[in-house]
């Protein structure tokens, strides 16, 4: 990897990314709606609209590597997610493809599959159960992602991040919490390990109560540094100063399952 494109880098993980990535990649170019207002003399920025496909071609000609971390973070309404995420995507990988772009890496996320009880250890392989309209936008990227890998040789990782941050905010985040050390070793893995081809990762770190089964990460060589329980107290904490949420607290996806609900056979236990 000579020139890595981050899209979304005035979000909360690209400027880790951004930061910890310097020096690791010869150029790095770094796109996002809005410029940050540090951006150094020596980093390249573009700003662009990732649902313009003009403005994406001209983003992504001349890299290597994607790390693709733009688009609505959160759930919205459907014409927001739409716009953002989906047509937005498409227009990542299709510009990609055209411009012979080797890797991507997608920010794909736990709400894909949140519609798992909390009870349920899951792989990389169960079926998609998204929570939400933004849980639909990631499993779309995911299908996209295979897609790309399978019919046209790009080499894809999608990580299913549970919640970045610099340390659990509450109990349901001991499980997922992802630590900005970790994201970036993924991130390295995917646009450096020699054998992938097309996978999925959940990204959390070395967590106790972690639902999901990490395996096909570790056979990467990732190896987390970040550990939720070490900073159990203050998430437990926190999660007593929460309402009562019968629905978001039974499935992984939190409260991305209990908005909107409304199925009268309510919560599942399979």
């Amino acid at each position: 990897m000579k020139t890595v494109l981050i899209t979304g880098a005035a979000g909360e993980i690209g400027t880790r990314l951004r930061r910890q990535l310097k020096g690791v990649y010869p150029s790095l170019r770094l796109s996002d709606r809005r410029k940050p207002d540090d951006i150094a003399s020596d980093e390249t920025f573009i700003t662009a609209d990732l649902t313009d496909m003009a403005a994406v071609e001209k983003m992504v000609e001349g890299v290597d590597g994607i790390l693709h971390f733009g688009g609505q973070a959160y759930e919205s309404d459907w014409d927001t997610i739409l716009q953002s995420n989906i047509v937005g995507c498409y227009n990542i990988f299709e510009a990609a493809r055209r411009a012979g772009v080797k890797r991507i890496v997608f920010a794909s996320s736990n709400h894909a599959v949140g519609f798992y009880p909390r009870r349920h250890r899951i792989g990389t392989d169960v079926t998609t159960r998204p929570d939400s309209r933004y849980g639909v936008s990631k499993a779309f990227g995911e299908a996209l992602g295979a897609l790309y890998a399978y019919k046209h040789g790009m080499r894809v990782t999608c990580l299913r991040i549970g919640n970045f941050g610099e340390g659990p905010r509450d109990k349901r985040r001991l499980a997922i919490w992802l630590s900005p050390d970790d994201t970036v070793q993924l991130a390295r893995i995917g646009l450096d390990h020699p054998d992938i081809k097309f996978e999925i990762f959940y990204g959390v770190s070395d967590n106790e109560r972690c639902w999901f089964d990490m395996s096909n990460a570790y056979r990467f060589g990732y190896r987390p540094t970040g550990c939720a329980e070490n900073l159990r107290d203050e998430a437990l904490a926190a999660q007593a100063k929460l309402p009562d949420d019968p629905v978001g607290d039974w499935y992984q996806g939190g409260t991305f399952c209990s908005a909107e609900f409304d199925n009268d056979d309510g919560v599942s236990m399979t």
